[in-house]
């Protein structure tokens, strides 16, 4: 379980929990009676950049790039699922609202808060992402792997503001509109899922040539990825359903 410390993974995460607390720290101080921020919202966001760290600077980074689709289903969970709830519950208000003054960012960001927009936006990207021609291409050109985690979790960003939006000006979606777009965000995934777990065939060539570990067959591991998705997705998606 060698552990390498991945200089990039570390610098990107002290990007964004630098510049998180130098811009909090800034906004306090121009403003103290405006701009406030709670020690509970500094430890969700620390807590996503934490996540996103785990998934993308500990070994199973290095393992599911190298050797089981299992745990590379995992890191992408860990960047889509669980990360951007973090990191939006701990993103103030009056932190993001600056960004939209420009132009064409307030428009932009309009439409890509329509349910129906992130919703599709997400899910063609997750579809995408784990076509076989795209993971194989991906795991042996390390730079567009980057970029294709960047984009995963931008859309997930996108897709999980409807309900953990910081901004009045981009609103969450009320209780009822919250209920069935997470219903109906769990249906893509199910199926991409169940291709996984109840194919009869090894869908991803890189990973059949893997070295194999832990004891487990090319085909075990796409069965135990599929059964992840679907598992871990399920858990996460109706227990916010729940809370909510």
């Amino acid at each position: 379980m060698a552990w390498p410390l991945h200089p990039d993974v570390i610098f990107w995460m002290l990007v964004l929990e630098g510049g998180y607390l130098a811009l909090v720290r800034r906004g306090v101080r121009r403003r103290p009676l405006e701009n406030r921020i709670t020690r509970r919202q500094i430890t969700l966001y620390s807590i996503g950049v934490f996540v996103l760290w785990v998934a993308s600077g500990t070994p199973i980074h290095d393992w599911g790039e190298k050797y089981l689709f299992s745990v590379h289903m995992t890191e992408h969970l860990l960047i889509t699922m669980v990360a951007p709830p973090f990191l939006l519950l701990g993103t103030p208000d009056w932190l993001v609202r600056p960004f939209l003054t420009r132009r064409w960012v307030f428009p932009v960001a309009r439409v890509l808060a329509l349910p129906i927009v992130a919703i599709i936006v997400f899910n063609v990207t997750t579809l995408f992402t784990h076509l076989p021609a795209f993971v194989d291409f991906v795991l042996r050109h390390h730079p567009w792997h980057f970029v294709a985690h960047v984009v995963l979790f931008v859309t997930a960003v996108i897709m999980w503001w409807q309900v953990f939006s910081p901004l009045p000006e981009l609103p969450r979606l009320r209780f009822s509109g919250q209920m069935i777009y997470l219903f109906a965000q769990s249906l893509v995934p199910s199926i991409v899922g169940s291709f996984l777990t109840y194919g009869t065939t090894i869908l991803y060539p890189f990973y059949e040539q893997a070295p194999r570990h832990w004891g487990l067959t090319a085909y075990e591991d796409q069965v135990l990825a599929g059964l992840i998705m679907k598992l871990f997705g399920f858990a996460v998606i109706f227990g916010l359903m729940t809370v909510i």
